[in-house]
């Protein structure tokens, strides 16, 4: 009995020492840190600011942590409900404001939104918010006059777009949802059903039930649903889209947190509304955590074929806490493993690519894992797909356009001379030339990939004294890679037209007509099409 007995004490004391110096140094540190604060107070030369001290010090201590955790202040709330919910009290419109000595301008109202109710479009010019003027007010002081409590209206002083006219129009703000699904359809060739989701919140399974249905009515005998770029969002709700496909009861994920927290099992709860359907799931780097849930447990249960490239490996769970003086925390509690036992939590999250995603991982440092019929798949970071597709890269022209906001000037320019166009499917954009001489007269970054990289080899040979050495190569060297803007726009005309017609007809028809012309374009959709499915 003694050779048994002795081990656990020395285990159990073990336990309770470990425990006792955990909160020995909590302790050590709470003190210091209190009494750093007050010598600070009461010695420091010039007065403290405090809120700024409080801000970088959470903010530090929270950054050796994993990049989720994070402290959100009272003054960040509402932002923060709104990245978290999609929801706020306004009147529903993307503004745009460039010179902050002008008024502010209408971009794109949402489908159904007060805005659009009340008749404001693209290119209205907004001088004043209940009496007090626009001019000198960055975008975001202008969007946040206009967002308020549900029901409580609000006065806009509007110069309209095509008319000239001044008008006072008082629209009573609404709650604004953005919704997670952007696009419901059938596609060309008239059996495909396509959903594009772009988040998980709260009621967003339902909607898609209801999705599933509607295209059924119109002849869907196979579904696309489209989660590249999609960041997640609500555990739940993930777990209730899985549920439309699998039996009920299926085991979805399983969360494992620290010591001290249990282990939380979630299953699919009702039947499934298609368990047969053919099922493609598209995904990228931009899918991570909730739409690897969904992408990761239908691949396990060999349910759907995953289509894309390697998703962005968060395999993490963070709940909400709240904490003093209306400030919140955002707390990494658990990982999370889907039904074959895999973590899709990246080994190392912070050494990633440049989009966020995670690197190549060697087979080595991965762990086998099978699937429902015995295919094998792996963990390490982020969900492989069944099926790998070809991804569109873009030129830094193109980035360079669309995050100067150029495309986002001429587009309002466009809107101002053309009252109305076709419908989306019958729209095509044909005046590239005249894109190409408002570009070149506006000031962006036109370089080239190749000339950024060599501007950034000269700083590094400047630093190491060698540049006057390699003078005449260099010369001869950028006077390859140098590439006039007019040249570069005209070389880069198809990558560029289709940015150009999403946001011309989002300005007329919404949201939903721009999914439609980026499926014109899609060429990884495409590919997906045509590519076989996982038999199960």
């Amino acid at each position: 009995m003694k050779k048994i007995f002795i081990p656990l004490i020395i285990l159990s004391a073990s336990l309770f020492a470990g425990a006792q110096s955990k909160s020995f140094n909590l302790g050590r540190w709470m003190q210091t840190q209190s009494a750093l604060l007050q010598e600070l107070n009461r010695s420091y030369v010039d007065s403290l600011p405090i809120e700024r001290m409080q801000k970088a010090s959470i903010d530090a201590m929270l950054s050796i942590l994993d990049p989720y955790t994070i402290w959100v202040s009272e003054e960040e709330g509402e932002d923060f409900e709104l990245m978290i919910s999609k929801t706020y009290g306004g009147i529903g419109a993307i503004i745009y404001k460039s010179d902050k000595d002008g008024p502010v301008f209408i971009n794109e109202p949402y489908a159904d939104s007060p805005a659009a109710k009340a008749g404001l479009r693209c290119g209205d010019a907004i001088y004043a918010i209940d009496g007090k003027t626009t001019i000198g007010l960055n975008a975001a002081e202008a969007s946040d006059r206009m967002k308020g409590k549900p029901g409580t209206q609000v006065t806009f002083r509007v110069k309209r777009v095509y008319t000239g006219k001044d008008e006072d129009i008082t629209i009573t703000r609404e709650r604004i949802h953005i919704p997670d699904i952007e696009y419901v359809g059938i596609l060309e060739d008239g059996k495909t059903g396509y959903i594009l989701l772009s988040g998980f919140t709260e009621g967003v399974a339902n909607d898609v039930r209801s999705a599933i249905k509607e295209l059924k009515k119109q002849g869907m005998e196979r579904l696309v649903l489209d989660l590249r770029g999609n960041g997640g969002g609500i555990l739940q709700e993930a777990v209730k889209i899985v549920g439309l496909f699998v039996p009920k009861g299926s085991l979805v994920v399983t969360s494992k947190g620290n010591e001290y927290s249990r282990d939380e099992i979630y299953r699919t709860i009702s039947d499934p509304v298609e368990p047969h359907l053919p099922l493609i799931v598209l995904v990228d780097s931009g899918s991570a955590s909730a739409s690897e849930i969904v992408a990761g447990s239908l691949q396990d249960y060999d349910r759907a074929t995953i289509m894309g490239n390697r998703t962005f490996g968060k395999g993490l769970v963070q709940s909400v806490r709240p904490m003093p003086y209306g400030g919140h925390l955002k707390i990494t509690t658990a990982k999370y493993y889907i039904p074959s036992g895999r973590c899709v939590q990246a080994i190392d999250y912070s050494n990633r690519n440049e989009d966020g995603s995670v690197g190549n991982i060697p087979d080595s440092l991965t762990r086998e894992f099978t699937t429902a019929h015995g295919r094998k798949v792996r963990d390490g970071g982020g969900i492989t797909p069944d099926v790998e597709l070809k991804r569109r890269e873009y030129s830094r022209l193109t980035y360079s356009l669309v995050l100067s906001g150029i495309i986002e000037q001429y587009c309002l320019d466009y809107v101002r001379s053309h009252e109305s166009i076709p419908p989306a499917k019958d729209y095509h954009f044909d005046d590239y030339e005249g894109f190409i001489k408002f570009a070149k007269a506006k000031e962006f970054d036109a370089r080239t990939s190749a000339r950024a990289s060599y501007d950034r080899m000269l700083e590094e040979l400047k630093k190491d004294g060698l540049e006057e050495s390699m003078k005449e190569e260099l010369e001869a060297l950028k006077a390859k890679l140098d590439l006039d803007k007019e040249s570069f726009l005209r070389l880069k005309k198809d990558e560029i037209v289709p940015f150009i017609e999403q946001s011309i007809v989002a300005r007329y028809y919404f949201q939903k007509a721009a999914v439609e012309i980026a499926i014109r374009y899609d060429e990884a959709l495409r590919q997906a099409l045509v590519s076989p499915l996982i038999q199960y």
